[in-house]
């Protein structure tokens, strides 16, 4: 079958005998439709995060059609359109008992750890395939992952529409949590260097940061360590800091800074199955997440979707069937 493969750092190629999936008794096999494309894709792609082995079939965030279900598989049929939920908790470890899925130590990370999704058909357990309703677009169904990750986020920050919220970064991850944010009549100030970007976060809801301190709220979603600081002293004695994206460096502030300011900080990891993501996906038409979403690439043109993704100021996807339509043109147009 057609899959993207990464062969070396900053390397795809669309080769056309990958080999296809086995479908086990608990599994499904997914044909898959479109898959979007964030900064742990890109982190593969770049040599940041080393795969298993190469060559290897990235991607993660992914949707399709049901093609074939296992033997043991009674809740799934061929023909559902899913959403791939890709991180495959094991369900039976003391955290995942507990309901915290996304803490789980044995989970397999699809496109890190557990082959992409890059590819015409991918198996998968059906537990992780959600079906959804009628009505999304292709590009909302490509946003639905990240969506999910920024809705979980929001839900356990416990903001309310009374807060004072200022969003750091406004890449994917700061776009739709801008969007939700917005949703709950909440109009967020958002910081981003990238002039193209920050006009997107302006279109769905958000505000240019103008300075202001006292936000009882603050979302880390860039991941970009210096920007933390600056965003902790613009917060309100007793705020909560939330933080999503990702970075390895030390914490720039100190005790201090937190106790006697009674900060609350919050760390948010994807999201927790299968609530997060049933509940994501029930909202897709209404929140339509797609908005975030700016360029639409066929499978062949995987290269160039991974090479320009960070410079873009909207989220990219990779359409691989044609089942749905995207709202999206080609290539690196806008929508």
């Amino acid at each position: 079958m057609k899959a993207a493969v990464l062969t070396t750092t900053g390397r795809i190629e669309t080769v056309t005998d990958w080999a296809e999936p086995v479908c086990g008794p608990h599994d499904v096999i997914v044909e898959m439709d479109g898959a979007g494309l964030c900064g742990t894709d890109l982190s593969v792609f770049h040599g940041r995060r080393l795969p298993p082995r190469l060559p290897w079939v990235p991607g993660h965030e992914g949707f399709g059609r049901v093609a074939a279900v296992g033997s043991a598989v009674r809740d799934r049929h061929p023909g559902q359109t899913v959403v791939i939920e890709p991180n495959y908790a094991c369900l039976k470890c003391a955290d995942c008992l507990t309901g915290l899925t996304s803490a789980c130590p044995h989970r397999a990370i699809v496109g890190l750890d557990h082959p992409g999704i890059l590819a015409e058909r991918v198996a998968l357990p059906a537990h992780f395939a959600h079906p959804v309703p009628d009505g999304p677009t292709g590009a909302d169904l490509a946003s639905t992952e990240p969506y999910a990750v920024a809705r979980a986020a929001i839900r356990r920050s416990g903001v309310t529409a009374d807060d004072r919220c200022l969003v750091i970064g406004a890449g994917a991850q700061g776009l739709l949590v801008c969007l939700i944010l917005a949703r709950l009549g909440i109009r967020p100030v958002v910081t981003e260097p990238h002039p193209l970007r920050l006009a997107h976060a302006e279109r769905i809801g958000a505000t240019p940061d103008d300075g202001r301190t006292g936000f009882t709220y603050v979302f880390e979603t860039s991941g970009h360590g210096p920007a933390l600081r600056p965003a902790v002293d613009r917060a309100a004695p007793g705020a909560t800091v939330v933080m999503i994206g990702l970075n390895a460096d030390p914490l720039p502030f100190t005790t201090n800074d937190v106790v006697r300011r009674q900060l609350v900080l919050r760390g948010s990891m994807i999201y927790d199955h299968p609530g997060d993501f049933t509940d994501a996906i029930a909202e897709l038409a209404l929140v339509r997440p797609g908005v975030v979403i700016e360029s639409r690439f066929p499978l062949e043109e995987a290269q160039e979707a991974f090479a320009g993704a960070a410079g873009r100021a909207g989220k990219t996807w990779i359409s691989i069937g044609e089942a749905h339509g995207s709202g999206i043109s080609h290539g690196s147009e806008h929508a």
